[in-house]
């Protein structure tokens, strides 16, 4: 085959890191199982090892700062599940496996499937703080959905009744591992919810391998607790054991005992702390009695109330002197308001129009139009006047007009 003119020539280097960047970028947090052959461990402390099935093999790697976080002793002919990222060792052009954890095939299984549940359950949203009910602090009757043989039952039960006596305990005997189990934990916390009239619900066991505490991982579980009217305490095994019931309940707690000693506060601590509070109240009612004693005695030590006549009749004299200078500043003022209202209306009637006509004078107007004439030669000759007088007016024709 002959090369083409404009075909680009890649190198070998180029190529591999064209093949590296496809496969990391799209092989990402893989799950791969199989079984360990050819297995290694470098005296730099890091791992080398195969994983194979019956049809192909595949290079893996575990570096030695993952290494020291897994507890899985690898050796060959072991069956695994492993997590990493596949990469491309670009000197040897061979691609591998980073393992960045590593179970046995059995327990790999149930991690995987926990994972996904815990993922897909999360998307849901029953994991949300919103929908967590808040618990009530002073419980007259407890549910608890457990198996009736356990020793976690028993702890929990002598918690309650040293803690708080008074606290009603309901239990729901279930399976808690095994074939069905899941449902008959469901249907507990169901029938609590229906018919148990109980104001919390606590659901677990003690602990064991992640097969027995499997039931409380099942997605039936996790919805009869996500609907649950009532609060919901999640103690499945112990502090390091996580379930799925405990990222749905309102609240996880590390041990049943400890689930318990979260449901009800302790009645003797409670007993304290009344009996502190009355002794301050105490305290404070007897201060505050003082007080208004003191209060009463410097009050009736008082003038006033030795003599109550006496100060209220100097009252009564101050509001009669009050009530005079009030009266005679209102008469003062209103003789001031008169005087200038006569001196206002003499000069109103200086100045009016009657008054002048009184003297003498007279104001002539046209007529019919009635407009004063001020000067000759606003009327002509045989125009018509009314002339007002001081008494009555006069009606007339121009004869003729004059300047002079």
């Amino acid at each position: 085959m002959k090369q083409s003119d404009n075909s680009t020539v890649l190198t070998v280097s180029q190529v591999t890191q064209q093949i590296k960047a496809l496969l990391e970028r799209k092989f990402v947090d893989v799950w791969v199982t199989g079984e360990i052959s050819n297995y290694t461990r470098h005296s730099s402390g890091h791992h080398y090892f195969t994983i194979k099935d019956d049809k192909a093999e595949l290079s893996c790697t575990l570096w030695r700062s993952i290494a020291t976080s897994i507890k899985v002793r690898l050796k060959d002919g072991m069956k695994v599940v492993l997590y990493g990222d596949i990469s491309v060792y670009q000197l040897r052009g061979r691609y591998q496996l980073n393992v960045k954890w590593v179970v046995e095939e059995g327990i790999g299984k149930l991690e995987l499937k926990f994972r996904e549940l815990k993922e897909r359950l999360l998307k849901e949203g029953l994991f949300d703080e919103s929908h967590k009910k808040e618990l009530p602090a002073f419980p007259s009757a407890i549910g608890i959905v457990t198996s009736p043989t356990g020793a976690a039952v028993r702890d929990m039960i002598n918690v309650l009744r040293r803690r708080m006596p008074s606290c009603r305990i309901v239990l729901c005997p279930v399976a808690v591992q095994g074939p069905g189990a899941e449902n008959e934990i469901a249907d507990g916390i169901r029938e609590f919810n229906d018919f148990g009239d109980v104001d919390l619900i606590i659901v677990g066991r003690g602990g064991g391998s992640l097969e027995d505490l499997w039931a409380f991982n099942e997605e039936t579980v996790a919805r009869a607790i996500y609907s649950s009217g009532i609060p919901v305490i999640s103690a499945v095994g112990h502090q390091v054991d996580y379930t799925i019931s405990d990222f749905v309940a309102d609240l996880r707690a590390p041990t049943p005992s400890a689930a318990t000693e979260i449901a009800v506060p302790d009645f003797r601590e409670i007993d304290v702390q009344v009996r502190e509070m009355v002794t301050r109240l105490r305290s404070g009612v007897g201060r505050a009695i003082e007080i208004l004693r003191m209060r009463v005695e410097r009050a009736s030590r008082s003038y006033l109330l030795r003599k109550p006549e006496e100060m209220l009749s100097g009252l009564q004299q101050t509001v009669d002197e009050l009530h005079s200078k009030l009266t005679n500043a209102a008469q003062l003022k209103i003789e001031r308001y008169q005087s200038g209202l006569k001196l206002v209306d003499e000069k109103l009637n200086a100045l009016s129009p009657s008054a002048v006509m009184r003297r003498g004078y007279s104001v002539c107007r046209t007529y019919p139009g009635l407009e004063i004439v001020r000067r000759f030669d606003q009327v002509n000759a045989d125009d018509r006047v009314k002339i007002e007088l001081s008494v009555g007016s006069i009606f007339g024709k121009v004869d003729k007009t004059a300047e002079d």
